[in-house]
């Protein structure tokens, strides 16, 4: 089998050998996020701006109840494949792929016929042509909703093959796709916010169609069965992607929330700026994401195959990368950052730069301990434990911002909603490496490879 590489290749090729492909794709989606933002921005305005970043949360929703199922697979297959065992690997992925198809298709129909009404409760107090907006745009994504978030899954799976530079392949194709898709709809043909949201969609679901076909015919390391998994060990899966799930749930929430805040701290405005400095931060937090995603196969296969030495070998070189790329990023937003604003923003509207300048000034700290909570709780969720991950993922997700977004705005304003990111990462920093520590993995010392 190809994923036995994970045991056999040296760890600092291993690490490469995944994290290259995965941080490759990461740059790239952040770069198509950027000029998906621009054209957005540019061509279509502050409203149309405002109009995504309220239907975000909502798609943010949907496909974080997938992700459960696939993050709690992914570690599920790479364990069992660890100890030999593809068969029951292959169920457990058939099993998945059969439960977000039709879970998707349920909220996709829903989404279509309550959008408005959704839109509505997503930001209470938007203007009308804002809101007609986030209706239009949410419509399109509900029509391609079955195709949406099966293609996220599978593209986990085929990490947990070991097919990274396949994964990186797929990923890039369908963000070039998106980005000449985009041009063509919004930019040449006019469309407006339904071409940005035809142009993501349609480049998304191409990708879910590849990844589906290459699980066909056993040509990879789990293949398609029509047997399904035993309950209990499905209750155990979503308890395993149940960190990543109630993270993602959070990050939505967490959204819903700074958009009420945003509108009563700094209106549409603020709201825009918000949403541009969530583009340029789409770089950055994918590279991050990228980095401890590529690697959670790697480290749940050593987990199952008792490999602890190799694991914590692997898990050392993430943390230092980690390291070096949270510098990187301060040093990016702070003093190259500020300046794309201008990039996503039509040139009468230079209050919107001033604003949106000011939130990356401060934004940019946030970066310097923000790597301690995603490294940490990637590997816990690799090592089975959805308890010490799902504490972490949510305290620094949304307890703590939700807490410091109450005690600084009243005394800061506005100013205060952008202090919130950069308090929250340090001090749930702090927290989650007391928490480490306390675990009995952290006192094992393995041998240095």
């Amino acid at each position: 089998m190809y994923s036995e590489i994970f045991s056999k290749m040296p760890p600092t090729r291993l690490f490469f050998h995944c994290a290259l492909p995965a941080m490759a794709t990461s740059l790239a989606g952040g770069l198509y996020a950027i000029v998906d933002g621009i054209f957005v921005g540019r061509y279509l305005g502050s409203e149309a701006l405002a109009a995504v970043n309220i239907v975000m949360p909502l798609i943010m929703i949907v496909e974080s109840l997938a992700n459960m199922v696939a993050v709690g697979t992914s570690v599920h297959i790479a364990t069992l494949l660890g100890k030999g065992n593809r068969q029951e690997a292959s169920r457990a992925f058939s099993f998945s792929v059969k439960f977000i198809l039709l879970f998707s298709t349920m909220t996709a129909l829903i989404g279509f016929n309550f959008a408005e009404m959704v839109a509505a409760w997503l930001a209470p107090g938007a203007d009308g042509e804002t809101l007609r907006l986030a209706v239009d745009y949410l419509k399109i994504y509900a029509l391609f909703g079955p195709l949406i978030p099966i293609y996220f899954a599978t593209d986990n799976y085929l990490r947990d093959c070991g097919r990274h530079k396949l994964s990186m392949a797929i990923n890039i194709l369908t963000q070039v796709l998106n980005i000449a898709l985009d041009f063509l709809f919004i930019a040449l043909l006019g469309w407006g916010i339904e071409g940005a949201a035809l142009a993501s969609c349609i480049s998304i679901a191409l990708g879910s169609i590849i990844t589906l076909a290459l699980f066909g015919g056993q040509r990879l390391d789990v293949y398609y069965t029509w047997e399904n998994i035993p309950q209990a060990q499905f209750l155990r899966v979503l308890a395993n992607g149940s960190s990543e799930f109630l993270t993602s749930i959070a990050s939505a929430i967490m959204g819903l929330v700074m958009n009420i805040f945003l509108l009563k701290y700094g209106g549409t405005a603020a709201m825009a700026a918000f949403a541009i400095v969530m583009y340029v931060d789409s770089i950055i937090g994918m590279l991050n994401f990228g980095l401890c995603e590529s690697l959670q196969p790697a480290l749940s296969y050593c987990y199952g195959a008792g490999r602890k030495e190799r694991l914590q070998a692997i898990f050392r070189r993430i943390l230092l990368v980690s390291i070096v790329m949270a510098v990187a990023a301060f040093l990016f937003m702070e003093f190259a950052g500020s300046y794309m604003a201008g990039f996503f923003i039509q040139a009468e509207d230079p209050n919107l730069v001033k604003v949106s300048r000011e939130a990356m000034a401060i934004f940019a700290f946030s970066y310097l301990a923000g790597w301690i909570d995603l490294c940490f709780s990637a590997y816990f969720t690799a090592l089975d434990m959805p308890a010490r991950s799902l504490l972490v993922s949510f305290l620094g997700t949304f307890v703590l911002p939700v807490v410091l977004l109450l005690v600084l705005t009243p005394v800061f304003g506005l100013t205060g909603i952008w202090l919130m990111a950069p308090i929250a990462s340090a001090l749930s920093g702090v927290a989650t490496l007391l928490l480490y520590k306390s675990s009995r993995l952290a006192f094992e010392e393995p041998a240095r490879i």
